[in-house]
């Protein structure tokens, strides 16, 4: 039977609760051989475009076969879905709200509504605590090679959920795009891929300020804004030392846009 040894776990469940540990402890039961990543528990509490956002940028890093346990979820209890997709090259478990809708481009195998109790934890789950009672035990399944076959009833991709992400949009100067992410620093992450500006002389117009393109914060004097193209590979606004989100009143879903020239 192939065996999946790799799993992350990605939350909003923050470290000063048991929650992280439990989900753990959850997938030792069932497979102590198993190895476990955190990727990040400090999500924004409940903020499903910063959830799928980072787990975007990490999925690439990991091997084939890895198991992703994504677990930012507002509507836990309600009617939203628990899903596990099967991609080329690894598998995503957690709620049907758009915490996969980065994905959602990617050739799909396979995805299942996680309705087969016998790989949960207990028959009755808690309404308040799926990240313990099914996604866990359910990743430690796929991830000891159960397939997804076994661990629900398949569902069309058309149906699932996804975040309303602004595109990019081309103009005769430039591209409009939105604000997609916030990170600790305060930068602001924009959905302008980074390809599209390039080797090109250009700047971030917001409202009447316009922000020129650089290559590292250290272009500009501290305290100054600057744009640049992130490691993520996107089209970020930041302050040197500072916080843009912040000084600039940036937010998500913001519109941006970049101008050539």
């Amino acid at each position: 039977m192939t065996t999946y040894p790799l799993l992350t776990l990605l939350s909003d469940f923050g470290w000063n609760d048991v929650y992280v540990g439990v989900m753990k402890g959850v997938i030792a039961q069932i497979n102590p051989n198993l190895r476990v990543i955190d990727l990040t528990h400090d999500i924004p509490p409940q903020n499903v475009m910063a959830a799928q956002f980072n787990l975007l940028n990490a999925y690439p890093y990991f091997p084939d076969g890895t198991v992703h346990v994504a677990v930012v979820d507002p509507g836990v209890g309600g009617t939203r879905r628990t899903i596990a997709i099967q991609l080329a090259n690894g598998i995503l478990i957690g709620p049907d709200n758009g915490i996969f809708t980065g994905f959602l481009q990617q050739p799909i195998l396979e995805v299942v509504e996680l309705d087969n109790p016998q790989y949960w934890r207990v028959p009755n789950p808690s309404h308040t605590f799926h990240g313990r009672d099914i996604f866990a035990p359910v990743a430690a399944h796929a991830a000891s090679g159960v397939p997804l076959t076994k661990l629900g009833k398949p569902i069309e991709r058309s149906t699932l959920i996804q975040l309303p992400i602004s595109s990019c949009i081309s103009t005769p100067t430039g591209f409009i795009g939105s604000i997609q992410h916030i990170d600790r620093f305060g930068n602001t992450i924009t959905t302008i891929p980074g390809s599209y500006v390039q080797d090109k002389v250009w700047s971030v117009q917001i409202g009447k300020q316009s922000i020129p393109g650089h290559r590292t914060y250290s272009d500009v004097p501290p305290g100054k804004p600057l744009a640049l193209i992130g490691s993520h590979g996107w089209v970020e606004i930041a302050i040197n030392g500072g916080d843009a989100h912040f000084q600039l009143r940036l937010n998500w879903e913001d519109e941006v846009q970049v101008v050539f020239g």
